[in-house]
């Protein structure tokens, strides 16, 4: 198996949450009452599952490989494309949890900016997945050889094992900073 495999498989599951995300805010702007609970589960599911879990393998395993070889013009300048994508995702998924709070509080005009975040989301993670899929992971495997492959393919496995550690260690931070 070659590692875009595990890379492509993660953007089935995303495309799916995402399209299941994007029922919810239809039903969400038809009732004008925001569910915090649907919000939640799609913030941690971007947050853990498509950033930090997918997109941490691309930035911190195939693209640092990516760096240290004689990429093409094109490619070097869709790695960096990605790279702020992944950015844009970051601050935009973080201004999503933002308007939720502020609605929280009592903002009802807050629910028309946590539609158009949610929206921004649904709409932005099919294309760059796509840039991804078609455009960028299958000219990248031809910069490494079988070994290589398979070595980031470990690395791969070892990142997802570890990942589950990792965010219970974060709830456990923030938990025992609750005050009784």
């Amino acid at each position: 198996m070659k590692p875009i495999g595990p890379l492509m498989w993660e953007h089935r599951l995303i495309e799916k949450m995402l399209a299941a995300m994007m029922r919810h805010i239809d039903h969400l702007e038809k009732s004008k009452n925001v569910n915090p609970l649907i919000i939640d589960i799609a913030v941690d599911f971007i947050r853990i599952y498509a950033d930090r879990t997918h997109h941490g393998k691309e930035e911190e395993i195939l693209f640092r490989d990516l760096a240290k070889k004689d990429l093409t013009p094109e490619l070097k300048k869709i790695m960096q494309e990605l790279l702020d994508e992944h950015v844009w995702g970051r601050k935009t998924t973080a201004s999503l949890v933002a308007a939720k709070a502020k609605y929280m509080e009592g903002d009802r005009e807050e629910l028309s900016r946590i539609v158009d975040f949610a929206r921004q989301l649904g709409n932005f993670y099919p294309k760059h997945i796509e840039k991804e899929d078609k455009h960028f992971f299958y000219p990248c495997q031809e910069y490494f050889d079988k070994d290589e492959q398979n070595r980031m393919l470990a690395e791969f496995w070892e990142f997802d094992r570890k990942m589950i550690h990792e965010k219970y260690n974060k709830v456990f931070e923030e938990y025992s900073k609750l005050s009784f």
